[in-house]
């Protein structure tokens, strides 16, 4: 075969790959859009999402200041529909303030696990022999304790704060985000697209940022992003044990343990934090499963 019908059997296949790529995103879409569920999550999540970045200018108070006099005013009060907590600050600046620490706590530790797994599960996968050893046989030390016990450990262990908390949470979350990529990677590294590429002459490099990256960080992203809502869950823990979080900044765990002493003088004010971080947890679930069911992605 001469140079020029293999530069253009080469384009042909390129073009293809292109268009299967396109319609499989196309697909993804159109199933997305078929799913009422993860739409309606996906609207929740983006109202919740808009209303936290503009707090300062819908907010109705200051988050910080309180007064004794209007200490736990049950919900429904003139200029405070959703009553005062336990030092008389409005609930609902609160609520919405508190939105923008826990979901900054819950998605950015999520987010620097992504990208630290990732390139650790796909080296190991790749490269297998014992780079894979020594990664896996470390992820699995880990994997020795519960998320929660070694989330509140690292904390209890750096001191309270927001840094040492995404910091807990990063190294909770990076190593099951390496097992994902990992045996995703080690699925694709022999396939015969990866193996032809080998045969081209193609570094190791461009071929795991040409072929394998585009084929893992699907199965990689949807996987991490239903840690989203686990992670939310664990900062507002650590937040509530003391170990997130500290007064007076509102977070929806914080929140919860200054306001567990008012549970039986006004319990619907003392529960709005749980609700808020209960329906933001079930919404990032609900998102999640209808993105791995459009992808046909298997957890």
């Amino acid at each position: 075969m001469s140079t020029t019908a293999a530069n253009a059997e080469l384009a042909v296949q390129a073009r293809e790959a292109v268009a299967r790529s396109e319609g499989y995103w196309a697909g993804v879409l159109k199933r997305v859009r078929r799913d009422p569920v993860t739409i309606g999550c996906g609207l929740v999540l983006l109202t919740m999402l808009l209303v936290i970045l503009l707090a300062p200018w819908i907010a109705p108070h200051d988050p910080f200041q309180g007064s004794m006099i209007r200490r736990l005013r049950p919900m429904g009060t003139p200029n405070y529909p959703l009553g005062t907590d336990e030092l008389g600050r409005d609930m609902l600046t609160r609520l919405i303030f508190g939105g923008r620490l826990s979901w900054f706590m819950g998605i950015v530790p999520v987010a620097l696990a992504f990208v630290i797994g990732t390139f650790l599960g796909v080296l190991a996968g790749f490269t297998g022999g014992k780079p894979n050893m020594l990664i896996m046989r470390v992820t699995d030390v880990f994997y020795a304790f519960p998320s929660v016990l070694l989330a509140v450990a690292i904390s209890g262990a750096l001191g309270a704060g927001i840094m040492n908390a995404i910091l807990a949470l990063t190294l909770v979350f990076v190593p099951p985000i390496i097992r994902v990529a990992e045996s995703v990677t080690t699925g694709v590294r022999n396939l015969d697209f990866v193996d032809a590429a080998r045969a081209s002459g193609a570094s190791a490099f461009t071929i795991v940022r040409v072929h394998v990256l585009g084929n893992v960080l699907g199965p990689i992203f949807v996987y991490s992003t239903s840690l989203i809502s686990v992670c939310l869950i664990l900062a507002s823990g650590l937040s509530f044990l003391g170990l997130g979080t500290r007064p007076p900044e509102p977070e929806w765990g914080l929140m919860l343990n200054t306001l567990r002493t008012a549970i039986y003088v006004q319990p619907w004010v003392a529960v709005l934090p749980g609700i808020c971080i209960f329906v933001t947890s079930i919404c990032f679930n609900l998102v999640s499963d209808g993105l791995r069911q459009a992808m046909d992605v298997k957890g």
